[in-house]
């Protein structure tokens, strides 16, 4: 990361119309090269990619916002309420078409309103103007009666989840500075963390600590942090509780933070006074783990070669590749935690997916102690997949088990 983020006159730093249109650029051409004949988009991440816009994080689950995407088209954008007004005032590069959304609203407007029909009306118009009829609509997700609305006006349905997927696969420069922005608040929070981390504090209390880090250094959304300590280490819960930390314990964290839309997916483990060699062991046989598969990341390999230097499910405490599902793992990040290319043993060694420069993704590992106490430690780094190899983009450090005063 080269510069901050604030817009000056004596330096070009990060170029946000480049982003917007680069960003709309790849999902049009994702588009063209798919069966689809046209996108429609209810999915938050995938409307602020084509759109450039976002309403807040209360409206993620709401299903009330869409857009559609038609090649050679500015995007249409439906928004919620007075936030059209916002938009046309605001967002200059959408103001021509954005519209007041119809929605069920998670079906709480009743169909007899006919606001259900809206949306599929003015598709089916919209379409029609550009000389599409009964054609090819890929969605990503939808309510049902919006899937029956234009079944029954004689459109087949696709995967537009692939087709987006696709689309945000490879990252660009602007992506990837602020992908590596949000990573430097996780490395501040962690340097919270470690300051108040000791025996009585708890999990809850380190969360609180990492999300008041991250908001203040200009974060949109906290999606979550786990915090996991002692016994409750192993087998991974993947969430938080209000347990007090104890001396003699592992600690781990996974923070998943937002800056400008764009993710961290960041575990680093920590101890609670002096480790015994149990502790260690695992810490280094997950640290080893995780750099082996790093060393293998390169363009013109695939996602088989970089999980082939993981251990089997058997060899470290799980019946089968689907009860350690997520253990010894790698996912793409961007504007979502999840997207191409997914790393497991569980799918990749029979479907690999190649790797390419600029993709971006995190790896982690896990290892479970051997000494009966259910300790774990747990590792991630984000990285970039560059000319010759990778960059690591996290950087609070890894190498050594880190063990603060009880």
């Amino acid at each position: 990361m080269k510069f901050g983020l604030n817009q000056t006159d004596i330096e070009q730093r990060l170029d946000m119309d480049k982003l917007r249109r680069e960003r709309l650029q790849k999902a049009e051409r994702a588009l063209r090269e798919s069966d689809a004949d046209a996108l429609l988009l209810f999915d938050v991440n995938n409307i602020r990619y084509v759109t450039s816009t976002w309403l807040g994080e209360w409206a993620r689950d709401k299903l009330m916002r869409y857009a559609i995407l038609i090649p050679g088209s500015q995007p249409y954008l439906f928004d919620f309420g007075s936030a059209v007004a916002h938009k046309k005032m605001m967002c200059p590069w959408i103001a021509d078409t954005v519209y007041p959304s119809s929605s069920t609203m998670r079906g709480t407007i009743p169909e007899e309103t006919g606001l259900e029909k809206e949306i599929i009306d003015f598709l089916v118009e919209t379409l029609k103007s550009k000389g599409l009829k009964k054609c090819k609509i890929g969605i990503d997700m939808a309510e049902i009666p919006i899937v029956n609305g234009l079944q029954a006006h004689g459109f087949t349905l696709v995967n537009g989840q692939r087709i987006m997927l696709e689309a945000r696969r490879v990252k660009t420069d602007e992506e990837i500075t602020l992908l590596e922005y949000a990573a430097a608040t996780v490395d501040a929070a962690y340097s919270e963390v470690v300051r108040n981390l000791r025996a009585g504090i708890r999990e809850n209390e380190l969360v609180a600590i990492v999300n008041d880090v991250c908001y203040r250094l200009g974060c949109d959304q906290v999606e979550a942090v786990n915090c996991i300590s002692g016994p409750r280490c192993s087998p991974h819960p993947h969430n938080f509780a209000d347990r007090l930390l104890r001396p003699g314990e592992f600690v781990y964290m996974d923070v998943i933070t937002a800056f400008l839309g764009y993710r961290t997916c960041y575990y680093r483990t920590f101890h609670i006074g002096k480790a015994n060699q149990a502790a260690h062991d695992a810490y280094k046989q997950t640290y080893d783990w995780l750099y082996a598969s790093i060393d293998k990341v390169r363009p013109g390999t695939d996602t088989a070669e970089i999980c082939k230097v993981w251990p089997k499910a058997q060899e470290f405490g799980y019946q089968d590749e689907a009860h350690a599902f997520a253990l010894q793992f790698g996912h793409g990040i961007g504007l979502s935690v999840w997207e191409f290319p997914v790393i497991s043993r569980r799918v990749s060694l029979d479907t690999p997916m190649p790797i390419e420069k600029n993709m971006t993704f995190a790896l982690e590992t896990f290892c479970p102690t051997n000494d009966g106490t259910n300790g774990a430690a747990r590792l991630e780094e984000m990285c970039v997949v560059i000319e010759n190899g990778c960059r690591v983009i996290t950087k609070y450090p890894i190498e050594e088990l880190i063990c603060v005063d009880p």
